[in-house]
Formats: C-alpha cells, sequence, structure tokens
C-alpha cells in the first residue's frame, strides 16, 4: 500500500488526505495545532470547489449547512451600487456559490477521515525529498509528502528554498457576528483605500471583513476600525459594534511570489504552500480543494507528480495575479483613481463579469 504523509490540516491538507485515502493510500495528517478549527472566518466554495467536494463525497454535507450565495454587488461608502452580480447568469453559467463558517468545512472534512489520521500537536521541522519528514516526535517516511502548511511552509523549503511573503499593503478584520442585523443586500463596499464585505451563515449569523491600507505589521485596535468605518452606510457600523474583540481575527494580507516549482523528489505542495495569494476573488481554498483532486488522481503515476505541477502551477499563478489586481483596484486611496473605477464599476454591462469569472470557475475534475 503506497503511504503518504500530509504537513498540515487546513482545507487543502484535509482535502488531500481525503482524496489519497479514497485511492486507497494510507495517509498520516501531522498537525502542530492542538486541535482542528478555526473561528471568526466563513469561506465562500464557487463552483469550481463544489466539483471537488463533490468528488471528495462530502458536497452535499457542504451545501446542507451553507448558504447560497444568492446576492452580491459592490457599493460605495454611501451604499450607492457601483456593481451588481448578475445572480441569475452567474447560477446558469456556473452554477451557485455557497458561504459556509470555515469550521464548519474543517469538521467536515475531518469526519469523513478514518479515525487517527489526523495527528495534532505535531511540528514539522523538514521534510526531505526522498520522502522523509523530521517533526517533533521523531522523523517518518512516506512515498508520498504532501505541502499544506500553508503561507510559511517548513516543506517548500525543500522545493524551493526560502521563499518571504510579500505584504499586499493591506490588513484585514474578519468577525462572525451574532446581531439583529438582517441582510437583504449584501456583497462589498468599496471606500478610499478601504473595503467592507459582508455576508450571513446558514445559521443566522453574519460574516463580515473590513480592509484598509495600512505599513505592515502595524498595531491597531477594534474600536479603531469600528471608528474609521463609522460614517460608512447601514449595517456596517452595526456590524462591527456587534463584533467580539475576543473572536475578531486581524492579519495583515500578504501572498507568495510564483514558485519555480511545485515539486521535488517525493514531496508535492499545494494550497497556500504554493500559491497561497490575496482573498479578492475568493479562491484561495477553493484552489486548494482543486489541488487536492488533481494530485489525488496522479500522485500514483511515475510521473505524476511533474503532471500535477504542469497543470497546477499556471492556472493557480494566474487566479493568484488576478486576485492581486482585484486588491490594488479595490484599496485605490487617491481620488482621480476612485473616480474612474467607480465609474468604470457602474459602466461595466453585467456580462463582464460571467466573462471574467470563466477561466477561474470552469475547473472540471
Amino acid at each position: 500500500m503506497r503511504t503518504a504523509i500530509v504537513v498540515g490540516a487546513g482545507i487543502g491538507g484535509l482535502a488531500a488526505a481525503l482524496a489519497l485515502t479514497d485511492r486507497g493510500w494510507s495517509v498520516r495528517v501531522l498537525e502542530r495545532a492542538p486541535e482542528v478549527t478555526e473561528v471568526g472566518s466563513g469561506i465562500s466554495l464557487w463552483a469550481n470547489a463544489l466539483r471537488a467536494l463533490d468528488a471528495l463525497g462530502v458536497g452535499k454535507q457542504v451545501r446542507a449547512q451553507a448558504l447560497a450565495d444568492v446576492s452580491a454587488g459592490i457599493r460605495d461608502e454611501r451604499g450607492r451600487w457601483l456593481s451588481r452580480t448578475d445572480v441569475a447568469t452567474l447560477r446558469e453559467r456556473f452554477g451557485t456559490p455557497v458561504l459556509i463558517h470555515r469550521a464548519d468545512l474543517l469538521e467536515i472534512l475531518r469526519s469523513a477521515l478514518p479515525e487517527a489520521t489526523v495527528r495534532t500537536g505535531i511540528s514539522v521541522r523538514a521534510a526531505h525529498i526522498d520522502g522523509t519528514v523530521d517533526h517533533s516526535e521523531g522523523t517518518s517516511t512516506a512515498d508520498l509528502i504532501v505541502g499544506a502548511d500553508g503561507i510559511r511552509s517548513v516543506v517548500r523549503r525543500a522545493v524551493c528554498g526560502e521563499v518571504a511573503p510579500r505584504y499586499a499593503g493591506y490588513t484585514a478584520w474578519r468577525a462572525v457576528v451574532d446581531t439583529a442585523e438582517s441582510l437583504t443586500e449584501f456583497g462589498e463596499t468599496w471606500g478610499r483605500g478601504a473595503r467592507f464585505g459582508m455576508a450571513p451563515l446558514a445559521d443566522g449569523r453574519i460574516y463580515c471583513f473590513a480592509v484598509y491600507n495600512a505599513p505592515e505589521n502595524a498595531p491597531g485596535t477594534l474600536d479603531e476600525v469600528r471608528a474609521r468605518f463609522a460614517g460608512w452606510h447601514h449595517p456596517i457600523p452595526e456590524l462591527l459594534a456587534a463584533a467580539d474583540r475576543n473572536t475578531v481575527l486581524h492579519n495583515d494580507i500578504y501572498d507568495i511570489p510564483d514558485l519555480p516549482a511545485f515539486t521535488a523528489g517525493r514531496i508535492a505542495l499545494l494550497g497556500d504552500a504554493a500559491h497561497a495569494m490575496t482573498p479578492n476573488l475568493g479562491q484561495g481554498g477553493c484552489q486548494a480543494l482543486e489541488d487536492a483532486i488533481t494530485l489525488s488522481r496522479l500522485a500514483a503515476d511515475p510521473n505524476g507528480l511533474a503532471t500535477y505541477d504542469r497543470r497546477r502551477r499556471p492556472r493557480t499563478q494566474m487566479i493568484a495575479k488576478r486576485s492581486a489586481r482585484i486588491g490594488s483596484i479595490g484599496q485605490f486611496a487617491a481620488p482621480p483613481l476612485i473616480a474612474l473605477r467607480n465609474t468604470a464599476l457602474r459602466l461595466a454591462p453585467a456580462s463582464a463579469q460571467s466573462r471574467s469569472l470563466a477561466p477561474v470557475l470552469d475547473w472540471t475534475c
């Protein structure tokens, strides 16, 4: 029986473990955290990700715990629409995306794995192209090492050496709030060097995020964020007022430069370890799910890892570049650029969004 060690129990790591297990591999997942969980964050799953989840056999469960993302668009700080999503066309062309709490998605993936597959509290110190992994409990060897250990991946060093994440120039606060506010229209609001996003979850709570230009590692408080967005349209101030400072997440936004390879020897990288991207297209987790399916179907072939690299690297790097461009436009701070951006959004035909999304969402297993 072929063996695999997956380093990292995030979305990509658990999906890869499940996909490989379904194909007869013996899999161990090594996770440094004491438990597999995530608080304060939702995730959009577009049609390409849902196809991957269907291939894993958990798509039905995900949809049952998710809410269909049926209305969206972009507004300005006063609440005036700049762009409305053509929901009917997107649904007909690609299928309806859903929004789910990340913790729920992780639990669905973890529960689908055999007992004891995931071992928590184990820190990986190094990986080697011969299939050896050095970790806090000793050394392990496998036929395949999957580096799913995030943007600051340890496993990636064996493939590409040290790769420094790049700061995107803006920071993000994310929260899942329990509030009496109800959303009839949701999506994103774009202002001057700042954005706010909101969407409902299936359990009645609302996932929201606030993004603004800031120096790297700049300190900040939730009260400062509330003050920054105090003049924005309803219900943005109300959502921030309901955010719990004990569960809100604050992270600077990074990506990584294009890697020259996703594989070396017995090692394959996926997810953020391979192509960490800014969240502006909602494709980070979706691409990790695509990676997992593709890798599981190729890994047993003699040249399978080379084929995986050829298929996944150009696609994910293209999507990362698109996401970075959208982020740059969304974070415009100069008034003339904001005026041009907002005018372009208002004048763009509804069909433009569908055409632009097609290369991203048309992926099939």
